[in-house]
């Protein structure tokens, strides 16, 4: 669609809300919450709790939906985590981190703000323009219920956020015909993707995975020989991501421009203020 709102506003907003979004899954507590219902493997923690929403599914629709790990990986996870904790089980354990980490981040008082109640209320505003259709995460996690305490209905919102606008990142990356490893390296090109020691940590690729994307993306013309993007790979990058704000502008043209400078001015302040308190891994991002 067509925005009437100013050039990248959307993707300003949409950085700090999405990261917001992310910390939970590299807290502590998540971890610890999600031991407790038994499953103690950091991967299937990460694939069961963001899948629950849509149910007790197998590793087909977690690759489709998730798009850049390896299905193998997926596949030794699932769908035997169901056998160890249902989906609402998780959720459950997810929620009570989401306020255990939240609120640890940015404290009390700032967790129990009229700041937070007032992004909160903003972020649900602009969440009321969401659609469901070819948005499979988005349109599953559409279906919880909304928390009461101000924090949480705020990381609600942003995870509402966060999944409409990475199912249409998905489609843009599609059009790009960048599948699941490329897209990755090409992002890291940029200098602000995940790192690859990070990917292979954690995404089930191995080092000639990666390489094998590497010489795919040169070919293309994409990648230099230094592994730089081109002239013709930055302008795919940038392609890709203004495909996707397109495809996500709806909300954020529905709290129209005020509403956007203000969502993107507090959900700032909640990152900075969660990055200081150690909410990401050090060298997360970077091309090493």
């Amino acid at each position: 669609m067509t925005t009437t709102l100013p050039p990248r506003a959307v993707r300003r907003c949409t950085h700090p809300v999405n990261l917001f979004h992310s910390t939970v899954y590299f807290s502590p507590d998540y971890d610890r919450e999600l031991a407790g219902t038994g499953i103690a493997d950091s991967h299937a923690a990460y694939f069961a709790g963001r899948a629950a929403a849509m149910g007790a599914v197998g590793p087909g629709a977690v690759t489709g939906t998730f798009y850049n790990f390896n299905h193998e990986l997926i596949a030794r996870h699932l769908p035997a985590v169901w056998d160890t904790a249902s989906p609402a089980d998780v959720l459950a354990a997810r929620l009570r981190a989401a306020d255990t980490t939240v609120r640890r981040l940015l404290g009390e008082d700032v967790a129990a703000s009229d700041e937070m109640a007032e992004a909160a209320a903003l972020a649900l505003r602009a969440t009321e323009a969401c659609t469901r259709h070819a948005r499979p995460l988005y349109a599953a996690h559409a279906d919880l219920p909304v928390p009461e305490a101000p924090h949480l209905a705020y990381w609600h919102a942003a995870t509402l956020l966060r999944e409409h606008r990475g199912d249409a990142h998905l489609a843009a990356l599609l059009n790009a015909g960048l599948d699941p490893l490329e897209a990755v390296v090409s992002h890291t090109a940029t200098g602000t993707g995940v790192s690859p020691r990070w990917v292979l940590a954690t995404r089930g690729w191995q080092r000639a995975d990666w390489d094998a994307a590497v010489e795919r993306l040169t070919r293309r013309g994409l990648l230099d020989d230094a592994g730089e993007l081109t002239e013709e790979g930055a302008a795919l990058r940038e392609d890709v991501e203004d495909r996707t704000d397109r495809m996500d502008a709806a909300p954020y043209e529905h709290i129209g421009t005020a509403g956007v400078a203000r969502l993107t001015e507090l959900a700032r302040g909640f990152l900075a203020k969660a990055a200081a308190a150690g909410a990401f891994p050090t060298r997360l991002t970077g091309q090493d």
